[in-house]
């Protein structure tokens, strides 16, 4: 199960795309709602180089990042998110699905020769 990502798509237009944070995550959502995967982590990266605290935008990028197979990146996006935002159950609830899912991963690493 993908977690829920966080804002409603609009029509953007281009430079709004370049300047906006926001309007960022909502074009990252909608390529990631595609499963464009690496096109949603531009955007939410972008978001972040934005808005460096916004919580929302590190999260969705950790679930970009997780999709993509980047873990050790994923868990430093989630980790710093909750760091900014501690008591959000969104966040809070994506990271212990991905923890779950990691330690899942690393459990069947370990049982191969």
């Amino acid at each position: 199960m993908l977690p829920l990502l966080w804002l409603l798509l609009s029509p953007l237009s281009g430079s709004d795309r370049e300047t906006d944070g926001p309007a960022q995550m909502r074009f990252g959502i909608e390529v990631a709602q595609k499963g464009l995967w690496q096109e949603a982590r531009f955007r939410f990266e972008k978001a972040v180089e934005l808005d460096p605290d916004n919580a929302r935008a590190l999260n969705d990028l950790a679930i970009a990042l997780e999709q993509q197979g980047e873990f050790d990146k994923a868990r430093a996006a989630y980790e710093k998110a909750l760091k900014l935002k501690p008591g959000d159950v969104y966040i809070q609830q994506n990271y212990d699905l991905f923890r779950e899912a990691d330690d899942k991963r690393n459990r069947k690493s370990k049982k191969r020769p």
